[in-house]
């Protein structure tokens, strides 16, 4: 690809991850489920790396992780981390271990928001500002519906994907 191919692959992408941050940011939260909403930007940085690898899907998880703690109250850097961690994990177990598919994107959006959910629930744990069975309340919640969301998400991204001329596809 040439340079101009990626830079114009990456604004699909982009503007790919637009609706998926309105509906995470200001749509779901006015209709929470279960006492909770989803979340759904590690999810799209999951579906990415599973599409298109180790490198790029923490590159990706880096950008949507800048996103995420500069564009959300109380949010915090470690987040611009885990979800670079999350992106290149994702993507090269889908890429060398199990299958650039939907049961892929699956199991590994659902590895990576129960371990956000664990590190947030270990945060306040220690900080001492909620007991555990009233996160549990919350992250059992959020954690099913996320992976309700799921498919909608890779399902986005892997249309952007076959349109952008990706070359390899589960």
């Amino acid at each position: 690809m040439t340079r101009r191919d990626l830079m114009h692959k990456w604004l699909i992408y982009t503007l790919g991850l637009l609706p998926i941050w309105l509906l995470d940011a200001y749509i779901l939260p006015r209709f929470p489920l279960l006492g909770t909403t989803p979340i759904l930007l590690p999810v799209a940085v999951v579906a990415v790396a599973v599409l298109e690898g180790a490198h790029a899907g923490t590159g990706f998880g880096l950008g949507v992780g800048l996103l995420w703690a500069l564009a959300y109250p109380g949010g915090y850097g470690s987040r611009v981390f885990l979800l670079s961690l999350a992106g290149m994990a994702s993507g090269a177990l889908c890429q060398y271990v199990l299958s650039q598919s939907l049961a892929g994107c699956m199991l590994c959006a659902a590895g990576v928001v129960a371990l956000l959910d664990l590190q947030q629930i270990l945060r306040l744990l220690l900080a001492d500002l909620a007991d555990l069975p009233s996160l549990l309340q919350v992250a059992v919640p959020e954690w099913l519906l996320s992976m309700l969301w799921t498919p909608v998400v890779y399902f986005l991204f892997r249309a952007i994907f076959r349109r952008v001329g990706g070359t390899k596809l589960a």
